[in-house]
C-alpha cells in the first residue's frame, strides 16, 4: 500500500526517544499493518512534532504540548530550514502530514486545541489554552500555503456528513483555523480557492466560508471579494444573511458599499421574512451621515410589517413542513413565529439608533415628513417607542415631541394605534416603559387635542399585555388621580371607568391599588369623588362582584365620613353612600335565570338601610340633606336603578315633600312674622283660596327663629324643616315622577303655577328703613324663591303643551324681575352672606372669598347693565347682570334727573352666580320661542301675540348670559396647571355640577343642534336695528329710540355673537372624529344664506358662513359687539385650511369699524374701559391682518394722529373717529406693539444677500424706523406717563431687534448703500436722543414705574453706539468716528442744570454726518451736535463722553 511505502522511506530517521509512545498506539484499534514495528510510525513529521514538543496522542485524547506555541513553531521551522534536503524537505514534511491526516480521528485531533502536559510536581509556564496542531503549523510562513491547499483538499471530504460525534462539524472546524491568522501569505490565492469552493460546497458549508471571509482575508482582498459577494447575492437568496453579516464587517470603499446597499435594497421585497432583520441590520450599518436620510427614508417605504403578519405565519407553517426531515434545520425556528422575526428587525434599528446618532435623527425626520394620515404605517409608530426607548436624551424627546405634533395634527390616529397593538403585542411587550412614558406625558400635556391618544395607549396595554403590564398601567393610573392637577385626575378617573366597565374580573385584582386612592380626595373636586366612588362601587358592588374583597373597607370609610362633623368629609360620605346604592340598586338586565333580573330582598334591605343611615346622618344639617337630596336625583337621572328601588324612593320623596313644603292656602295666612304674608306670583286660573301653596316665608321665618335658640333644640325630637332643602327636593321629586311616569309631570304640574307664601314686594323700596337683621331676612327670601323659579323652569321646560309653555315664560320673566328688586335690596345689605345653593363644593364663606361678592351700593364701573324697575307683568323686564354694554360708561356724566334712578340700580349680580341653582342644557331650548319686541307689539294685534310663546329681550339675555357661562366653562379649554403648594380656594366649577357630567362633545353637539335657532334671533337683532336706523334716517339716537330695549337688545347681538364663536373654538374641531360635527354646524351657517347640500367641501362651507357673517356688519350697536363680530369672523376662517384668503377682508371689517363714530342710545359718544378694550382688541387685529403693517401705522401715526393734534379737544381725528384724545393711549400701545412685530419679523441681513435683496431689507427698515420716529416724537405732544411708559418699554424692544436683524444688514450693504445706510442712521439717531431725553425726564421726576426701564434702555442706546462703532471699522471708515460732549435734556429739549457739573454723567450720540462734500457739520443743528443717546457713558470711557460718526 501507498501509505505503508510512505512510512517505510524514512525509517532512518527514527528515535530512540519516541519508541514507547509508539507502542501505546496500538491500542488504537487500527489495522495489524499500520503497527507492524515502532520504527515505521516515525516519519519526519511526527519525528519533527515530537521533537518541537508536541506529543502526539492517538487515543482519540488531545494532542499535549510541553512548550509554548511559539517555541514550538520556531523549532520546527530551525529542524526545517537545518535541515541538507531544505527546501525540499518541506513538500516531504507536508505529504508526511497528508498521510498523518488520513485517518479522520487524527484529522479531527489534530484540529482540536492541544492540552498543556504537566509532569509530577511540575508548574509549566505552558499556557492552560494552546491552539491546534494544524493552527500553529499554520502559522510557519515556510509552509502556509502548503497546509491551507492540503485543507481545503480534504474539506470536500467532510461536506456532507453534517455533525460528526460528539457535535463536532469538520469543515467549519477546517476553516476556523483559516481564521484570524498572524499573516496570510497568499491572500489572493487563498481568496479564490475560497470562493471556488463556496461555488460546489452545500448551502450550509457555503454560510460557514462566506461569514468567515471577514475573519480569514486580509484588508486588500475586502473590495474584490465584496464584488464577487454581490454577484453572489442576486444569484442565491439562501446565500442572503451570511453574505450581508459578511459585508457588513469588510472594511469597503464607500461607492462600493453604496452600489451593495441599493442592490439589497432593491431586492428587499422578496427577501425571506426570517432573513429580513439581517438586511435591515446591513443597510443601516452601511449608513454615512450624508445620505441617512435619503437611506432612512427608503428603508421606511419599503419595509412593509402589515405584510409580515397573517401571510407569513401560513410562509412559516410551509417552511416548517418541508424541513421535517432536517431537523438541524434552523431556519425553522425563525420562521415559527412572524413576530419573532419583527421583534428582531426592530432590534436591528434599535441598535443603528442607538449608537449612530444620524440613523435617530433620520428616522425622526423620515417620520415627521410623512404629511397623510393614511401613508402612516405601523412602523412609524413602533420607530418612535424605539426612538424613545434609547439612552439619548435627544432622541427621547424628539420621539415625545414627534408623536405629539403627529397626534395634534390627526396623522397618527387611534385606528393605527389599535392595529398595532392588535397585530404587534408581542413586538409592543418589549417596548412597554416607553409606551407607559409616552401615555404618561400625553395625558399631562396641556393640549387636550393630545390627552386622548394617551388614554388610548393606556387602555390598549391593559387590554393586550400581561398582568405586570396591567398593574403598572393602573398603578400609572392612579399616580395621575392623585397628581391634583385637574385635567389629568378627569382622564385618568375616566380611564379607571372604562376599563372597569370593559375588564370586570382583571381590574377587580387590581382593585386594592384603586382604593389608595381614597387616601387622596381632599385634593379631588365633587366630580372626580363621583367617579371615583363609582369606579369603586362598580368594583365591590357590580353586578358579578369580583371585587366584592374591598366591599368592608368601602363600608367603613362610608360610615366614618358620614358620621363626621367636618362638613367636607361628610359631603364625601354623602356623594359615596348616594354613589354605592347607585351600584348594589343597579338594574340588572336580564339574564336566562329567572333571580338574575331582578334585585334579591338581601340586597333590597341593604340598599334601604344605607338611605336611611345618610338620610339620618344629614338631617341635622340642612346643607347636608340639602346635597344628598341633590346626589341623588343626579343618580335617578343618569343611572338605570331596579325598579323597586326607584318606586322605594319617590314614594317617600313625594310624601315628604308635601308634608314639608306645601300648604293648602286659606283666606288668611296665620302666624308672626318679619313681614306682613301674602300668596304671590299665582298663575293658576282657579280661585286661589283653594289652592295650594309653597309655604316659604313661614319656614324662613321659623329657621330665623330656631338659630338663636339652637341650644334649646337639642332635645326636640321633631325635625326642622330648612327652605334650604326646598329647591333641591323638588328637583329630586321631579326626577322620579319623570322616571316613573316616563317624562310625564302631571301630577306635580300644579307646582308649576301654585303661589308662594312671600309679602308683598314693595317693601323693597323701603329697605333704608329696616333694621339689618330685616334686609338681610327680605335678601334671602329673594334667592329662595329666585332658586324655587329656576328648579320650575329646569323641570317643565321640556313640556310640550302651549299652556305650560306659557308658564314656563311667566316663571321666567319672575325670575328676570325678582334679580331686579334682589340688586337693590343687596345694595342696601353689604356685608350680607347669602344662602348656598350649590351643596357639593365650598362653604358660603369661601365662596364670597373667592367671587369676591362686592359690598358697593351703586354702579360705578359699569360691570353691569342699567337697569331700572319696570311692573311686575312687563314683558320685557330686565335681566341677570353679566356682560356689560357700551352705555354704561357714560354713567359718570349723567344728568342730575338721572342720578336718582342710578342709586337704585343696585350691585351686579354677576358676583353672586354661586348662590344661584344651575339652570339645566334642556332649558336653553326655550331660546327656540320666537323673539318679542315693542316693534312687533305696536304691528300685531295683541292677541295673536298672546297665543303665541315669544320671548322677551330680557328672557332672551337672561339665557343667553347662562348659556355663555356654561360654554365658557366647558368649551374653553383652559391649560392645565398643576395645583399650588398653598391652594387657592376660588373653586369655578361652583354652580356646574350638571354640566360636569355631560361630555364636551354632547355640549358641542347640543350647540350645534340650536345654531339654527341662534341665527334666527341674531337676524332678529339684525333686523331691529336696521328698522330702528331706517325709522331714524341712519340715526342710532333719533326720538324714537327707547333707551331701554336699544340697550337689551344691543347686549343680545352681543352674547348671540359671543356664543357662537366659542362654539365655534372649541378644540374639539380639530380632532379627525368631529369633522362631520363641523360641518354641520357650518353648514347651519351657510344654510341661511345659500342652499346647499352637504357635498359642498369644508372650504365652500366656511366660505358661505364667512359671507353670512357678513352681512350683520352694518347693524353693529357698539363697538364691543362690532368687535365680537370680527372675532367670530376669524374663527369661522381659521377652520377652511387656508385662512389665508380672508385675512383682506378681516382687515377691511376692522378698519371700517374703526373708522366708524360710535354713539349711544343716549346720544353719547361711547367710552370707558370695556369701550378701550373692544378697541385695543379690533386695532391689534387690524394690524396683524393689513398686508402692510408698516404703512398702517404711518397712516394712522402719520394722518390721523396729526388731525387729532390739531382738532380741538373733545374732537376726534377725522380719518380715525374712534382716535380721541381718551382712546390716544390705547392707539399708542398698539401701534408701539405692533411695530415692534413687525421689526421682528423682517428677515436678517446675510453676507450672501444680492443687492436687490439688500436694498428690499434697507427700504423695510427705513419704513420701521421712520414710524418709530414719528412714535417717538409724539411723546413731546402727549407727555403722560402711561405713555412715556409705553414708549419706554417698546422702544426698547425696537432698539433689540434693530441691533440683532438690521445693525448686521447694515454691516454688508454699507459700501454697496452708502447714502440709504447713512439716511437710516439719522433718522434713527433722532429716535434714540428722544428716547434719551424720557430717561433724564423720569430720573428728574423720579417716577418708579418709568425709571424701571431706564436702566434696560440705556444700556441699549449704548450698545447701539459701540454696534454702529462696529460696523464702521468693519467697513475700514473708524476715521469717521468722532467725539464730542453732549448735554443731557429733559422732554422739552431744555438741559438738566443738576447734572451738568456731573462730567461722568455727559451722554453720547452716534451722528451719521455723511461724507465731508455731501453733508457738512455744519448742516447739524446745534442740539444735534450736543446731545447724546446714551448716558453714563463713562463706564465705558472715562475719557470721552461722546461718540458722533460720519462718513
Amino acid at each position: 500500500m501507498m501509505r505503508k511505502k510512505r512510512r517505510s522511506s524514512v525509517e532512518k530517521v527514527a528515535g530512540t526517544t519516541t519508541a514507547t509512545k509508539a507502542k501505546k498506539s496500538r491500542s488504537n484499534g487500527q489495522q495489524p499493518k499500520e503497527a507492524a514495528s515502532e520504527a515505521r510510525n516515525e516519519t519526519i513529521f511526527v519525528a519533527f512534532v515530537k521533537e518541537a514538543g508536541v506529543n502526539l496522542k492517538n487515543n482519540g485524547t488531545s494532542h499535549e504540548i510541553a512548550v509554548d506555541q511559539v517555541v514550538f513553531q520556531k523549532r520546527i521551522q530551525q529542524q526545517l530550514q537545518k535541515s541538507p534536503r531544505y527546501p525540499g524537505i518541506l513538500k516531504e514534511f507536508i505529504t508526511e502530514l497528508e498521510a498523518y491526516i488520513e485517518n479522520p480521528d487524527r484529522f479531527r485531533n489534530c484540529l482540536l486545541p492541544c492540552i498543556p502536559q504537566q509532569s509530577e510536581g511540575d508548574m509549566s509556564s505552558v499556557s492552560s489554552f494552546q491552539e491546534s496542531l494544524i493552527r500553529m503549523l499554520l502559522g510557519i510562513e515556510m509552509l502556509q500555503t502548503l497546509i491551507i491547499s492540503t485543507l481545503l483538499e480534504k474539506l470536500p471530504e467532510f461536506m456532507l456528513d453534517g455533525t460528526v460525534d460528539g457535535g463536532l462539524n469538520i469543515p467549519r472546524m477546517i476553516i476556523n483555523q483559516l481564521k484570524w491568522l498572524d499573516r496570510v501569505v497568499d491572500s489572493k490565492e487563498l481568496a479564490v480557492k475560497l470562493m471556488d469552493l463556496v461555488s460546489v460546497a452545500p448551502v450550509e458549508v457555503q454560510r460557514d466560508i462566506i461569514t468567515s471571509l471577514p475573519e480569514i482575508l486580509e484588508d486588500s482582498q475586502h473590495n474584490d471579494i465584496a464584488r464577487e459577494l454581490n454577484a453572489l447575492l442576486h444569484e442565491n437568496t439562501q446565500l442572503t444573511v451570511p453574505i450581508l453579516d459578511a459585508l457588513s464587517s469588510l472594511n469597503l470603499s464607500s461607492s462600493l458599499l453604496t452600489e451593495v446597499r441599493e442592490a439589497v435594497m432593491a431586492t428587499l421585497a422578496a427577501v425571506q421574512l426570517e432573513d429580513l432583520p439581517m438586511v435591515v441590520k446591513f443597510i443601516l450599518h452601511s449608513v454615512s451621515a450624508s445620505d441617512a436620510y435619503e437611506v432612512v427614508s427608503n428603508l421606511r417605504t419599503k419595509l412593509e410589517l402589515e405584510q409580515c403578519v397573517l401571510p407569513l405565519v401560513l410562509q412559516a407553517s410551509q417552511s416548517r413542513m418541508k424541513n421535517k426531515p432536517a431537523a438541524g434545520s434552523a431556519s425553522t425556528a425563525a420562521s415559527g413565529s412572524s413576530q419573532d422575526s419583527v421583534t428582531l428587525i426592530l432590534d436591528c434599528i434599535k441598535s443603528a439608533v442607538r449608537f449612530q446618532k444620524t440613523i435617530s435623527e433620520a428616522w425622526l425626520k423620515a417620520i415627521e415628513s410623512v404629511n397623510e394620515a393614511e401613508n402612516h404605517k405601523v412602523l412609524d409608530l413602533l420607530l418612535l417607542f424605539i426612538l424613545h426607548c434609547t439612552n439619548a436624551n435627544q432622541s427621547r424627546r424628539g420621539a415625545e415631541r414627534g408623536l405629539k405634533l403627529k397626534v395634534r395634527t390627526g396623522l397618527i390616529q387611534e385606528a393605527l394605534l389599535q392595529k398595532t397593538f392588535r397585530d404587534y403585542s408581542q413586538v409592543m411587550r418589549g417596548y412597554f416603559p416607553s409606551i407607559l412614558a409616552l401615555a404618561q406625558s400625553l395625558v399631562r400635556s396641556p393640549d387636550p387635542c393630545v390627552v386622548p391618544f394617551g388614554g388610548h395607549m393606556y387602555r390598549h396595554s391593559f387590554t393586550v399585555f400581561d398582568s405586570y403590564c396591567q398593574q403598572e398601567v393602573v398603578g400609572s393610573l392612579v399616580t395621575h388621580v392623585c397628581s391634583g392637577v385637574s385635567g389629568e385626575v378627569d382622564v385618568a378617573l375616566e380611564l379607571l371607568c372604562s376599563l372597569v366597565m370593559e375588564k370586570p374580573s382583571e381590574m377587580a385584582l387590581y382593585a386594592v391599588f384603586v382604593k389608595g386612592i381614597l387616601d387622596y380626595m381632599d385634593n379631588l373636586t365633587p366630580q372626580q369623588i363621583r367617579r371615583l366612588f363609582h369606579l369603586l362601587s362598580r368594583l365591590a358592588f357590580g353586578q358579578q362582584q369580583q371585587g366584592s374583597h374591598i366591599q368592608d373597607d368601602m363600608h367603613i370609610v362610608i360610615r366614618k365620613q358620614l358620621s363626621s362633623t367636618v362638613p367636607k368629609y361628610k359631603r364625601i360620605g354623602i356623594i359615596g353612600a348616594v354613589m354605592i346604592v347607585g351600584s348594589m340598586g343597579a338594574l340588572r338586565p336580564k339574564g336566562k335565570e329567572s333571580q338574575s333580573s331582578s334585585l334579591s330582598q338581601e340586597t333590597l334591605r341593604q340598599v334601604t338601610a344605607l338611605l336611611e343611615l345618610v338620610k339620618s346622618s344629614s338631617e341635622s344639617s340642612p346643607e347636608a340633606a340639602a346635597l344628598y337630596y341633590d346626589e341623588l336625583a343626579n343618580l335617578i337621572s343618569s343611572s338605570a336603578l331596579d325598579p323597586q328601588v326607584e318606586e322605594m324612593i319617590g314614594m317617600s320623596v313625594l310624601d315628604d315633600f308635601q308634608d314639608d313644603f306645601v300648604v293648602d292656602l286659606g283666606p288668611d295666612i296665620t302666624g308672626s312674622f318679619p313681614f306682613p304674608a301674602c300668596a304671590m306670583y299665582n298663575i293658576e286660573e282657579e280661585e286661589s283660596q283653594g289652592c295650594i301653596a309653597i309655604n316659604l316665608l313661614p319656614l324662613l321665618a321659623k329657621e330665623t327663629q330656631n338659630k338663636g335658640e339652637q341650644q334649646f333644640q337639642i332635645g326636640k325630637q321633631k325635625k326642622q324643616v330648612s327652605p334650604l332643602c326646598l329647591s333641591p327636593f323638588f328637583r329630586l321629586l321631579r326626577l322620579c315622577e319623570e322616571k316613573r311616569h316616563q317624562g310625564d309631570l302631571e301630577e306635580i304640574d300644579a307646582l308649576v303655577g301654585c303661589p308662594l307664601i312671600l309679602t308683598n314686594m314693595d317693601v323693597v323700596d323701603k329697605t333704608d328703613s329696616l333694621s339689618k337683621a330685616e334686609r338681610e331676612f327680605l335678601c334671602t327670601l329673594l334667592f329662595h324663591t329666585i332658586n324655587w323659579f329656576r328648579e320650575v323652569v329646569n323641570a317643565f321646560c321640556k313640556q310640550t303643551e302651549t299652556e305650560m309653555k306659557m308658564k314656563v315664560m311667566t316663571r321666567l320673566q319672575n325670575i328676570t324681575f325678582l334679580q331686579t328688586l334682589l340688586e337693590r335690596a343687596l345694595a342696601g345689605t353689604p356685608g350680607y352672606m347669602p344662602p348656598v345653593s350649590n351643596f357639593d363644593g365650598e362653604t358660603a364663606d369661601g365662596i364670597m372669598s373667592s367671587f369676591g361678592v362686592p359690598v358697593n351700593k351703586a354702579k360705578k364701573d359699569g360691570t353691569g347693565k342699567k337697569r331700572k324697575a319696570p311692573g311686575r307683568n312687563a314683558p320685557e323686564v330686565t335681566s341677570q347682570p353679566e356682560e356689560a354694554t357700551e352705555a354704561d360708561e357714560t354713567q359718570q356724566e349723567q344728568p342730575e334727573k338721572e342720578k336718582e334712578r342710578e342709586i337704585r340700580l343696585g350691585v351686579s349680580l354677576t358676583a353672586y352666580r354661586p348662590f344661584f341653582r344651575e339652570l339645566d342644557m334642556e332649558v336653553l331650548s326655550v331660546l327656540q320661542c320666537g323673539l318679542l319686541s315693542r316693534s312687533l307689539l305696536d304691528s300685531e294685534l295683541h292677541t295673536k301675540v298672546r297665543e303665541e310663546v315669544l320671548l322677551g329681550p330680557t328672557e332672551l339675555v337672561f339665557l343667553l348670559e347662562d348659556m355663555l357661562h356654561k360654554l365658557e366653562f366647558s368649551l374653553t379649554a383652559a391649560p392645565a396647571k398643576r395645583a399650588p403648594f398653598l391652594k387657592m380656594r376660588a373653586d369655578k366649577t361652583v354652580g356646574f355640577s350638571h354640566l360636569q357630567q355631560r361630555s364636551t362633545k354632547d355640549i358641542a353637539s347640543y350647540c350645534v343642534q340650536l345654531l339654527p335657532t341662534l341665527c334666527s334671533h341674531l337676524e332678529n337683532c339684525h333686523n331691529h336695528f336696521q328698522s330702528l336706523l331706517s325709522e331714524n334716517n341712519g340715526v342710532v339716537d333719533g326720538p324714537s329710540t327707547d333707551v331701554e330695549e336699544h340697550q337689551l337688545m344691543s347686549s343680545g347681538y352681543q352674547l348671540l355673537l359671543q356664543v357662537i364663536n366659542i362654539t365655534f373654538s372649541w378644540s374639539g374641531f380639530s380632532q379627525p372624529g368631529q369633522r362631520s360635527l363641523l360641518k354641520k354646524a357650518l353648514g347651519v351657517l351657510a344654510g341661511r344664506l345659500k342652499e346647499g347640500g352637504p357635498e359642498l367641501t369644508l372650504e365652500q362651507l366656511v366660505k358661505h358662513s364667512f359671507e353670512y357673517l357678513l352681512n350683520f356688519r352694518s347693524t353693529m350697536p357698539s363697538l364691543s359687539t362690532a368687535m365680537c363680530l370680527t372675532q367670530l369672523l376669524i374663527t369661522v376662517s381659521e377652520k377652511g385650511g387656508s385662512s389665508g384668503t380672508y385675512r383682506e377682508q378681516t382687515a377691511s371689517l376692522a378698519r371700517r369699524f374703526l373708522s366708524q363714530s360710535w354713539v349711544t342710545a343716549s346720544g353719547e359718544k361711547e367710552r370707558g374701559s370695556k369701550f378701550n378694550e373692544a378697541l385695543h382688541t379690533l386695532l391689534s387685529i387690524y394690524l396683524e391682518h393689513v398686508d402692510d403693517v408698516l404703512k398702517a401705522v404711518e397712516e394712522i401715526a402719520g394722518d390721523g394722529i396729526t388731525e387729532l393734534i390739531n382738532a380741538s379737544k373733545d374732537e376726534s381725528s377725522a380719518s380715525w373717529p374712534t382716535l380721541n384724545r381718551q382712546t390716544f393711549l390705547v392707539f399708542y400701545k398698539v401701534l408701539m406693539a405692533e411695530l415692534e412685530k413687525a421689526a421682528r419679523r423682517i428677515p436678517a441681513g446675510k453676507m450672501s444677500d444680492n443687492s436687490e435683496a439688500q436694498s428690499e431689507k434697507l427700504l423695510t427698515w427705513n419704513l420701521a424706523v421712520r414710524d418709530f420716529h414719528i412714535l417717538v416724537n409724539l411723546v413731546k405732544v402727549f407727555d403722560s406717563r402711561p405713555v412715556l411708559n409705553v414708549s419706554l418699554k417698546y422702544g426698547r424692544l425696537f432698539l433689540e431687534s434693530f441691533l440683532k436683524l438690521g445693525m448686521p444688514l447694515l454691516d454688508y450693504s454699507f459700501k454697496r448703500h452708502k447714502e440709504d445706510v447713512q439716511s437710516l442712521l439719522k433718522t434713527f439717531q433722532l429716535s434714540t436722543r428722544q428716547l434719551h431725553h424720557m430717561c433724564g425726564h423720569s430720573k428728574i421726576n423720579q417716577d418708579t414705574s418709568l425709571t424701571n426701564h431706564v436702566p434696560a434702555v440705556k444700556k441699549s442706546l449704548e450698545l447701539f453706539v459701540y454696534r454702529v462703532k462696529a460696523m464702521l471699522t468693519l467697513n475700514n471708515c473708524q476715521e469717521a468716528f468722532w467725539m464730542g460732549n453732549l448735554k443731557n435734556r429733559n422732554l422739552k429739549g431744555e438741559e438738566i442744570l443738576s447734572q451738568r457739573s456731573q462730567g461722568s454723567d455727559d451722554d453720547d450720540e452716534v451722528e451719521e454726518e455723511g461724507d465731508q462734500e455731501s453733508a457738512p457739520p455744519q448742516e447739524q443743528s446745534d442740539d444735534e451736535g450736543q446731545e447724546s443717546d446714551s448716558e453714563d457713558m463713562s463706564r465705558i470711557s472715562r475719557k470721552e463722553d461722546s461718540t458722533e460718526e460720519s462718513d
